[in-house]
């Protein structure tokens, strides 16, 4: 099945956050997953995961229960997809550390962000989720730490005085919390592999690297979700990771979630662009060095933002990429087998997939997507910004106020009923099977998020 691709491991990311899709939705997307070419998941599940204890407020509303993981792990191995749980230990702890009980560990006080290091109970913490993901991933094989992203690292207050001492530094910092988390992952589970973004080690000078130990503990994920990334670049990145020490290496894509926070459809063009650019950075590198690649699907940039492209919305964007990595390349054959194991006619690669097509699980969302985003929410900008009825006496402060002339009212009427006349193409389809999950959410973040 894997042809001639150079990625022996091809996982799916299901960021989880927001809107996890119900266990009967994942019954009949991971038979697809595996007929577009995946043989793996990785699952981010922050407030999905159900959480006991000291730790049950990180529960969301809707968290998964402990059945349902046991199911899902069950309904992956049907379809031979590996599974590797994902938990945030470092940055992006916003559903941890925006709980009361958990805000004296933020770095900075006012953000809850990234989680203080210096703090035994830090690490406790970390330790415990860790613990409890592990207890009901019994076949794992790999667990995903996070540690990307870790804003504001050293300037907290027990930083800023740890700083002041003689050769110490962020990246110092840095490396020690990903060795404290990686070795308590090898001591409960010695079997278990921990996987990290490297973002926050691509700057730090190969000595330290080197001699931190974390080379010999972890596996890292380089990550690039551009449509132009930087394939000499990525090469030279994997060869100082091999000389300091890492054997094995992973690549992370993109297929949705990467260009907008608030995006609604995934521009498949740009996604197919990284892919195959992440081919040739595969091509030109060290030979078997990297073990696979993670196409990420994000769902949120950070747990305080809107959500960006629904799972159902990117699976056309999914479906092409896994096939373009798996035949190595997406010429018109390719094009033709992936529009044949989604039931649709024709795939735009440069336009938003249109609405009322397929027949893969979810399409019944994307049209309603694809309605929303190309026609309603056009007409709708064009009824409230260029009816000078609505502009002069129906502006949001009369809305706010729910006060109108009522003369205005004949005015203004029969636009929106025009507006409202549009033809939603999925009153004929079968009942969305596809339902999102709302997650519980904090007060806005200051995030630079840059997925």
């Amino acid at each position: 099945m894997s042809g001639s691709t150079p990625f022996k491991m091809r996982l799916v990311h299901l960021d989880l956050k927001g809107a996890p899709p119900k266990v009967s939705y994942l019954s009949e997307i991971f038979p697809l997953f595996r007929a577009l070419g995946a043989n793996g998941l990785l699952i981010e599940y922050e407030d999905m995961f159900p959480y006991e204890g000291p730790l049950r407020l990180l529960r969301a509303k809707y968290a998964y229960s402990p059945a349902e993981i046991k199911e899902i792990l069950h309904l992956a191995g049907l379809s031979e997809l590996e599974v590797i749980p994902l938990v945030q230990t470092f940055g992006h702890m916003e559903f941890v550390l925006k709980h009361a009980a958990f805000a004296h560990l933020r770095e900075v006080g006012p953000l809850p962000c990234t989680l203080n290091p210096h703090e035994a109970e830090s690490l406790a913490l970390v330790g415990a989720m860790i613990d409890q993901v592990l207890e009901l991933h019994p076949g794992a094989q790999r667990l995903h730490v996070g540690c990307d992203e870790v804003y504001y690292l050293g300037e907290g207050e027990a930083s800023r005085r740890w700083l002041q001492q003689e050769q110490n530094s962020t990246g110092k910092l840095c490396l020690s919390h990903m060795q404290a988390v990686a070795s308590h992952v090898r001591a409960r589970r010695p079997g278990v592999t921990p996987l990290v973004w490297d973002d926050m080690l691509r700057e730090l000078p190969e000595d330290q690297l080197a001699a931190s130990g974390v080379p010999q503990l972890v596996e890292p994920v380089l990550w690039d979700y551009t449509a132009d990334l930087d394939v000499h670049g990525k090469v030279l990145l994997m060869q100082k990771y091999q000389r300091c020490g890492f054997l094995r290496l992973w690549a992370a894509s993109a297929f949705k979630g990467a260009t907008g926070p608030s995006q609604a459809l995934p521009p498949v063009e740009h996604h197919l662009r990284n892919h195959a650019q992440w081919l040739q950075v595969a091509g030109s590198g060290p030979t078997d060095a990297l073990q696979g690649i993670i196409l990420t699907g994000w769902q949120r940039y950070d747990h305080f933002s809107v959500l960006c492209e629904l799972l159902p919305a990117g699976v056309p964007s999914l479906a092409a990429c896994l096939q373009l990595l798996l035949r190595g390349g997406f010429d018109e054959d390719v094009k033709a087998k992936m529009e044949n194991l989604l039931g649709i006619s024709s795939l735009e690669i440069t336009d938003p997939v249109r609405e009322g097509a397929g027949s893969f699980p979810g399409r019944s969302i994307l049209a309603l997507v694809t309605q929303v985003s190309l026609h309603l929410r056009s007409s709708v900008d064009m009824l409230l910004e260029g009816n000078r009825y609505v502009t002069g006496w129906f502006s949001p402060y009369h809305r706010q106020r729910k006060l109108i002339h009522p003369v205005m009212v004949q005015h203004i009427q029969p636009a929106a009923l025009r507006g409202r006349g549009w033809r939603c193409p999925v009153q004929a389809m079968q009942p969305i099977v596809f339902t999102p999950r709302t997650a519980q959410a904090g007060p806005l973040s200051d995030s630079r998020r840059t997925r």
